[in-house]
């Protein structure tokens, strides 16, 4: 919904159709999911595994025999699936998607047809062209189309009924009129004027393109981001920039096994409670976007201080260490510690030899 809102400019102002809407917010969904996948498992991980202790059945589990490893192993493969579904979002959908998306977004920002038409509007177009269009209809057809030109030595028009934007031989942008008329007025005050029935106008002198498409680090491939060209480094960013956008693709998908640990520990790492694990949760939950966010800005001081990259992965394994340390503490069955003399004068007492 977010990705969407934010594309409605494109039809509003551009005159693009709902699919290039549609378009833009398909490929802002690899991004997205980079960043919900690990989110979205620890959430699921805390309801599914609240509800098998709510049931019993993690009880049933261990008092069958099951040990700890044998209970969350279920649990830490669809942590390494989640892992790997996420690293192949990182380092191949989201680079490919944004480009994608760059590119689109260029190809609509320089659209001569978005830029010259707009419905029942004068719109002043470079080289003194103006273009007026009463109607525009959802198949791209022009209705009662007027075109005024002044070069600053004469000055002429065009109308026609019907009229649409497509390309001639050489790929120039043209406009086809169909049944219309032209006239120019000449700087000695001699009109001319004629009808026609169709009529190409070239475009090409108008549409010239100088600027060029800027990616930003987040449109490029890791080994572009490793590896960078010195056109790279002079649209992108620096080198430290692109060294953190690296290290953040590939440490990023381990937020998937802290997601999983920080889950397992918040039900497990503990003893049972008939109230439920609310007070647990909501530490857990608290922890692990105190984790996520000091990783995002690990990411942001590891552009200045490459040395931090290595916090970018040592972040997430230290929380994934130290839940799986309190989660196998809370397993592991606490030994009865009696004195000696006592278990001696045990079998001594009154209730034991009456």
């Amino acid at each position: 919904m977010s990705q969407s809102l934010d594309q409605l400019e494109v039809i509003v102002e551009r005159g693009q159709s709902v699919w290039v809407m549609v378009k833009l917010t398909l490929l802002a969904l690899p991004q997205l999911l980079a960043v919900i996948l690990p989110i979205g498992l620890f959430v699921g991980a805390l309801i599914a595994l609240t509800r098998l202790q709510r049931e019993q059945e993690l009880t049933a589990a261990f008092a069958g025999g099951m040990t700890r490893w044998q209970v969350i192993s279920p649990a830490a493969r669809l942590a390494v699936l989640v892992l790997i579904l996420n690293l192949i979002m990182t380092l191949f959908a989201q680079p490919w998607a944004q480009r994608e998306a760059r590119n689109q977004a260029f190809a609509i920002r320089t659209d001569l047809a978005a830029l010259l038409v707009e419905e029942g509007q004068f719109v002043q177009g470079p080289d003194g062209l103006t273009v007026y269009v009463q109607q525009i209809e959802q198949n791209g057809l022009l209705k009662n189309l007027f075109v005024y030109l002044d070069d600053g030595k004469s000055s002429q028009n065009w109308s026609a009924a019907e009229a649409r934007f497509g390309r001639d031989a050489a790929n120039e942008p043209v406009l086809t009129m169909i049944d219309g008329s032209w006239q120019k007025y000449s700087s000695r005050g001699v009109l001319e004027t004629l009808s026609f029935d169709r009529y190409d106008f070239p475009l090409g002198q108008f549409s010239a393109v100088t600027e060029q498409i800027r990616y930003k680090p987040a449109d490029l491939y890791l080994r572009q981001l490793f590896n960078p060209t010195p056109r790279v480094l002079e649209t992108a960013g620096s080198r430290g920039e692109l060294l953190a956008e690296a290290h953040a693709r590939i440490s990023a998908p381990l937020y998937a096994l802290t997601a999983m640990a920080m889950a397992l520990a918040a039900i497990l790492g503990g003893a049972f409670s008939r109230t439920g694990y609310s007070l647990r949760i909501a530490k857990a939950a608290g922890l692990f976007l105190l984790v996520r966010v000091i990783g995002y800005g690990l990411v942001a001081a590891s552009a200045w201080n490459p040395w931090m990259n290595l916090l970018q992965y040592i972040a997430p394994l230290a929380a994934t260490a130290l839940a799986l340390r309190l989660l196998f503490r809370a397993l592991k069955p606490r030994k009865r510690r009696s004195w000696a003399i006592v278990e001696r004068l045990r079998p001594l007492s009154p209730a034991r030899t009456g």
